[in-house]
Formats: structure tokens, C-alpha cells, sequence
């Protein structure tokens, strides 16, 4: 066991209230992080709250357990952050992280620097429910079916449904499996489902792509944004998996989509496809990530994030 590892448990063996705090615009990583945790130390008799700072749940999110009980945090002995890059994450409830005596950041992306008084961040993790699984066996704890379900949600979706997991990452998923996870129902409501609105937004968003084959020392980038008018009736995260397509474009090295938020703030995706850095030019715009996946958030017209972003480029 590392020594973040073994601290990390020791501040939760045996606390009896805990606050589990979830990152703003919350995806299946942050919230099967934080809705195992707080299945394992519910399960050891303590009270325990799982709260995110908005907007609403994403879509495919309902199924799993407790996935109807975020509230605001309680006044706890600890408080613990997961899948949060940098306290700037918890949005509206950093504050109310900040004033708990004890407080764990659990966690796996490269850029994060540590803003907890106990720290376990490994960039090496295929997702930060691998490392709340570490968590689990060094509490000694369960793994039920529930349990293994949240964590495997994190896990398909940060590798891309296995597209690029480290052999970690499969042997993760196959402990999860045998636990009782439902692989495949889980992967087919997270990644493989969207209602017939989501197609004309899909057509809308990339069938304006633009490729700027110069960007990138001459590697290329295309991009594309996505105003909140092109997702119509359908949620903040419809567009979310837009990337990934952005992303399958074999004459550009690195793939950046802009999403518009309906108060007019913008959310930055970044993807590279082999070795270019994007999480360095997410942290110019006080972003972070990973070397091949980050993202930052902007304000400003569409003119103005994507302008500000060429010239990085």
C-alpha cells in the first residue's frame, strides 16, 4: 500500500460523517466515484453525503445506486473530493469543502497539484473509481454488485469504453465484472444511447468542423462549437460525446470542441490523438487534464473562445 493510500484510509477508518463532494458538471467518473465511496463507509456506519455543485445528473446516470440521493454536504469530520482536478472544480461548494478539518482529494488527472490535507492522485489510474477501488481494499471493505457498478461507469466511460485502458484498466474491469457489475447495460445507457435529437445537433455541430492544418507546429487541429441553441431540447451534456468524433479525424492531431452553457459560459474539450500536450494548453486558460484529454472553461462569444484558443494552437 502507498503512503497515500494507506493515509487516505486511515482518515476514513472509522469517521463517522463524511462529505463526499462531486466536480461541477458531473460525469460518470466523478459520481461513481463518489456514490461507491459512499455505499463502502455507509455499509461501515457512517452517515454520509454525496453532493455536485450542477448542473443536473447526465443522462444514463439514473440506474445506478443512490444515483437519487445527492444533497448538500453535512457538517462532517472528513470531507473528501473526488475526480476534481483543482478546488476551482467544486464550483459553488469549495468553500464548503475548504472548511472541513480533514480533507481527502481523490483523484487521477496529471495537472492536479494536491488541495486536500490528504492527497492520493495518480495520473496513471485509467480513472479516479479505479483508485476509489484501491480505497475500498484498503478499508477492507465489500465490493457488491452496486458498488461495482458505479465504479465501472467511471471506468468505460473515461477509457472510452476500453479504447485506450491500460492492461490496469482491464484487469480492473474484470474484477468488476465478477463482482456482478452489468457491463454491457451500463455501456450501452452511458455511451450508446441518445434520444433521436441528439442526430440533427450531431449534423448541426460537425458538419461545421473546421480543420486548421497549420495549427500545432503544422500537426493540425479541427474544431467546432456547439451554441446552446444546437442542442434544442435536449440537456447541458448532450453534446459531450461530440469529441470523441472530433477526435477521429486522421489529418489533424488535436480535436477541440466548445460547448455553450445556457448562461452563455463555455466549456473547452481538448483530445490529441498521439503526443501533443493538450492538458499545457488547457492550463493556460486555468483548465487541466491529461496529457491527451483536458479541458477548460471560457466566457465570451464563440469568436472570442475559439480565436483565444487558435492563438495557442
Amino acid at each position: 500500500m502507498t503512503d497515500a493510500l494507506a493515509a487516505v484510509a486511515a482518515a476514513l477508518d472509522g469517521a463517522s460523517r463524511v462529505a463526499v463532494y462531486c466536480h461541477v458538471r458531473p460525469d460518470a467518473d466523478t459520481l461513481g466515484s463518489g456514490l461507491a465511496l459512499a455505499r463502502v463507509l455507509r455499509a461501515r456506519g457512517a452517515e454520509v453525503s454525496v453532493s455536485h455543485p450542477g448542473p443536473d445528473l447526465p443522462s444514463g446516470i439514473g440506474g445506478l445506486a443512490g444515483a437519487d440521493g445527492f444533497s448538500a454536504p453535512i457538517d462532517a469530520e472528513v470531507a473528501v473530493a473526488v475526480d476534481c482536478a483543482s478546488a476551482e472544480r467544486l464550483a459553488g461548494l469549495e468553500a464548503s469543502f475548504g472548511e472541513h478539518p480533514v480533507r481527502v482529494v481523490i483523484d487521477h488527472h496529471a495537472t492536479n497539484g494536491g488541495f486536500g490535507t490528504v492527497d492520493l492522485i495518480d495520473p496513471s489510474a485509467n480513472s479516479t473509481t479505479e483508485l476509489v477501488l484501491a480505497v475500498v481494499d484498503a478499508l477492507g471493505a465489500e465490493l457488491d454488485a452496486e458498488t461495482a457498478d458505479c465504479l465501472y461507469a467511471g471506468l468505460v466511460t473515461d477509457t472510452g469504453s476500453f479504447r485506450w485502458a491500460s492492461p490496469a484498466g482491464h484487469r480492473t474491469a474484470a474484477r468488476l465484472l465478477e463482482a456482478g457489475a452489468h457491463g454491457r447495460e451500463l455501456t450501452r445507457e452511458l455511451l450508446d444511447s441518445h434520444p433521436r435529437a441528439w442526430f440533427p445537433m450531431v449534423a448541426a455541430v460537425l458538419g461545421s468542423a473546421t480543420a486548421v492544418p497549420e495549427a500545432f507546429g503544422g500537426r493540425g487541429a479541427v474544431y467546432a462549437v456547439c451554441r446552446a441553441v444546437d442542442r434544442g431540447p435536449l440537456g447541458w451534456d448532450a453534446a459531450e460525446s461530440l469529441i470523441d468524433l472530433l477526435r477521429t479525424a486522421d489529418d489533424c492531431e488535436v480535436a477541440a470542441l466548445f460547448k455553450e452553457a445556457d448562461n452563455g459560459e463555455w466549456s473547452a474539450s481538448l483530445r490529441a490523438r498521439t503526443d501533443v500536450d493538450v492538458s499545457a494548453v488547457a492550463r493556460v486558460f486555468g483548465g487541466g487534464g491529461h496529457r491527451l484529454a483536458a479541458g477548460y472553461s471560457a466566457t465570451g462569444t464563440a469568436e472570442d473562445v475559439v480565436t483565444a484558443f487558435l492563438a495557442r494552437a
